[in-house]
């Protein structure tokens, strides 16, 4: 393989966008030969062109968007309201001291869901149990927490188990409308977004034309 012809094999592995595009066959070459070229300085555009219509097609096998609307069709979302983060840092200590304030909340059936990270941990729970949890840890724990948040949980059939891409449709068709995720999560059968307050209703909206 050539190295123009290895550039532009990177450049389109590196851009999973671009990739759909060719999969579904409405990508311009000659448009996406010149934006090669500007973004990795390359001069010579027709042997870019032909790297980019000589893509092998076949090595494209991300997920099958038509199987991913079928299990959105059998799919249902809920919408919950007034919902907080708090992100504490590692340590034995703070997540005993959030085991017993989680197990209590939880007697109460109350919504609350506790997420190791790399490096600590985040708390989703209803924002007015924010000042439990905060009672329960020292300042130094703290990381910080985010309130007047939204969730929205998109419940699928079992079989999304062995449904790949799902979560990155989802997430796509929000980022295609500037919409920010503050949190993400795919848990078993459910895939669950938290967005500021004032993205709501949009996000509402695209969560609701993918969703039945």
């Amino acid at each position: 393989m050539g190295l123009i012809a290895k550039l532009v094999r990177d450049y389109i592995t590196g851009h999973p966008s671009i990739q759909d595009a060719l999969k579904m066959g409405i990508v311009n070459h000659s448009a996406l030969a010149r934006r090669i070229c500007k973004e990795l300085n390359i001069r010579h555009e027709e042997a870019v062109l032909a790297a980019c219509r000589r893509y092998p097609l076949e090595t494209l096998r991300g997920y099958s968007e038509d199987t991913v609307r079928r299990m959105l069709q059998k799919s249902r979302s809920e919408t919950r309201t007034n919902v907080a983060t708090i992100t504490v840092v590692e340590g034995v200590d703070v997540l005993q001291r959030l085991g017993d304030v989680v197990e209590e909340l939880l007697d109460e059936n109350r919504e609350v869901r506790l997420i190791q990270v790399s490096q600590g941990s985040v708390i989703i729970l209803d924002d007015d149990c924010v000042s439990r949890v905060t009672k329960k840890l020292r300042a130094e724990h703290i990381v910080g927490v985010a309130r007047g948040l939204v969730e929205i949980a998109v419940t699928s059939p079992e079989t999304i188990e062995k449904t790949p891409g799902l979560l990155a449709f989802l997430a796509g068709a929000l980022a295609s409308h500037r919409i920010n995720i503050v949190e993400e999560m795919s848990c078993y059968t459910d895939t669950i977004f938290l967005f500021d307050r004032k993205d709501m209703t949009r996000a509402m909206e695209v969560l609701t034309r993918n969703v039945r």
